[in-house]
């Protein structure tokens, strides 16, 4: 079984794909936010201001701001009503163009992913520890690429940046998820740089990176490096940067570890984890920074 992260042709690229900016209810100017990814490092950068009527309905054009060795992914938080708690929705959708049309008075969140598809975007479930998201909420969105399973944002203003749960109880019913750990920066604070994805694609640039996303290769960290993730009938072979934790995940509390500090390898059976259908490869360092691996899907 090949890994389409590992697999596939191409280079990891770095990028974070969740962002604010002045146009919605950001602190800096969209040529400000991506001035400060492009100086930190990042391969590319997709600006997300809120998709909302007292805004204008930003899909924000961030073409000028490219640069040799940085590119940027168009895109925008959508919002419509109501999820089962009563809140706003919010949808990350990158690719997006720029002639998106506004949402409608009494379009709701699963049409509104639904028309965000159908344009040809990336869709991904953004922070749904942060506003309490059910499964039953999620299984409306059943074209959703992703869940992001780490908020950078959420976590340091208020504790619930985590979407593992919710990412574990669509993969136990059988959904196909990949997993993101995003920054969401607003620049009020210092939340920006906590986490990332490193795509593989043959180039940096628009097109490749979204056709990544959409297979899936690539994964999501707040620092720690996976190198290679072989899956083979009986175990997965994971060689990372120097780690405290090598996990594979399954269905349950199914799981197998290799605990040891500043490993950089290990071998974990899967015979165990096979039977709930899939299993899925954390990282973490002695800092408890962890990377995550999409899903492998046994069948």
């Amino acid at each position: 079984m090949s890994d389409p992260a590992f697999a596939r042709p191409g280079r990891f690229w770095k990028g974070n794909l969740h962002t604010h900016s002045t146009r919605s209810d950001g602190a800096r100017s969209p040529e400000a936010v991506c001035a400060a990814y492009r100086e930190a490092g990042y391969d590319f950068l997709a600006l997300t201001d809120h998709f909302w009527a007292k805004y204008g309905f930003p899909i924000v054009d961030t073409r000028p701001f490219r640069a040799p060795g940085f590119t940027t992914l168009l895109g925008a938080e959508l919002h419509a009503p109501a999820t089962a708690l009563g809140e706003i929705w919010h949808l990350l959708a990158l690719g997006l163009p720029l002639d998106f049309p506004p949402t409608a008075p009494e379009e709701t969140g699963p049409a509104l992913a639904a028309r965000a598809l159908a344009a040809g975007a990336f869709l991904a479930i953004p922070h749904p520890g942060w506003y309490g998201l059910t499964a039953e909420d999620a299984a409306s969105i059943p074209g959703a690429h992703a869940v992001e399973v780490y908020n950078h944002t959420s976590q340091l203003r208020t504790e619930r940046g985590e979407g593992v749960y919710l990412a574990d109880q669509l993969l136990a019913q059988g959904r196909r998820l990949g997993l993101l750990a995003v920054d969401d920066a607003h620049f009020k604070s210092p939340d920006a740089f906590g986490g990332w994805v490193m795509v593989k694609a043959e180039a940096n640039e628009p097109e490749p990176l979204l056709e990544a996303l959409k297979a899936g290769a690539y994964y999501a960290t707040q620092g720690p490096l996976i190198h290679d993730i072989a899956w083979g009938e009986e175990a997965v072979e994971v060689v990372c940067s120097p780690a405290l934790s090598i996990m594979v995940l399954g269905r349950g509390s199914k799981a197998e570890q290799s605990v040891a500090l500043g490993q950089t390898r290990a071998r974990l059976p899967l015979a165990g984890l096979r039977p709930g259908g899939y299993a899925r490869v954390v990282v973490a360092d002695a800092m408890g920074r962890r990377a995550w691996s999409n899903p492998m899907h046994f069948r």
